[in-house]
């Protein structure tokens, strides 16, 4: 059964999004993960109207499986791994080494492609919101959330338009609250709930940040 595609979308789903989060906030500030949650989350800050900055994650894939994301990382904080997953697949954390060497080089470089040259928005203190696309595993957004959290938020929600029931429910120990508009009972592709999910672009990253 072909599933039906509820947002049109990135930029949609941030709209509906935003709409969901309006509230009294503390000092907002909406990060968006790179790429394709920056999209959301610009249009998440225009509704709050609150400034906007980046996250880069990315996800440590299985050998001869890239897709299949067993790990995550940002560029400086700790690396998180699906154990359950390694455990299936037979590996260990070091089996991982070239690999999370490599995504953390690209992190780095994203990161730094991004801010061109500027300091990241502070967060300390602050009510920081955390925006990505969409909710699958959960191993990226908790790579992020674990290294937003060094920065002593005052609180940090993870928020998404699409999400799976059970990686919304995992990702609550490492943030305040997830809101997520859809958990969808079997969720097998983020991009089958968009009807447009074209890969976003370092260029269209970095002109969302530069838009007021």
């Amino acid at each position: 059964m072909r599933r039906r595609r509820v947002f049109p979308d990135r930029r949609t789903a941030g709209l509906h999004l935003g709409e969901q989060l309006r509230r009294r906030w503390h000092d907002p500030l909406v990060l968006g993960l790179a790429r394709g949650g920056v999209v959301v989350a610009h249009a998440v800050a225009q509704t709050l109207g609150a400034p906007l900055d980046v996250v880069v994650a990315r996800k440590i894939g299985a050998p001869g499986q890239p897709e299949f994301g067993v790990g995550a990382l940002t560029a400086s904080g700790e690396t998180i791994y699906d154990r359950r997953a390694l455990r299936i697949l037979g590996l260990r954390p070091e089996d991982l080494a070239e690999t999370r060497a490599a995504e953390q080089a690209e992190a780095r470089r994203r990161e730094q492609a991004y801010l061109r040259g500027r300091a990241p928005e502070p967060r300390t203190g602050r009510d920081v919101i955390l925006v990505d696309d969409g909710l699958a595993t959960g191993v990226t957004a908790r790579a992020a959330a674990r290294a937003i959290q060094m920065d002593q938020p005052r609180t940090l929600v993870f928020a998404t338009p699409v999400g799976a029931a059970e990686a919304v429910v995992g990702l609550k120990g490492d943030v305040d609250e997830v809101v997520c508009l859809l958990m969808p009972y079997e969720l097998r592709a983020i991009g089958e709930w968009y009807g447009d999910f074209a890969q976003t672009t370092d260029d269209e990253v970095i002109e969302l940040l530069g838009e007021p």
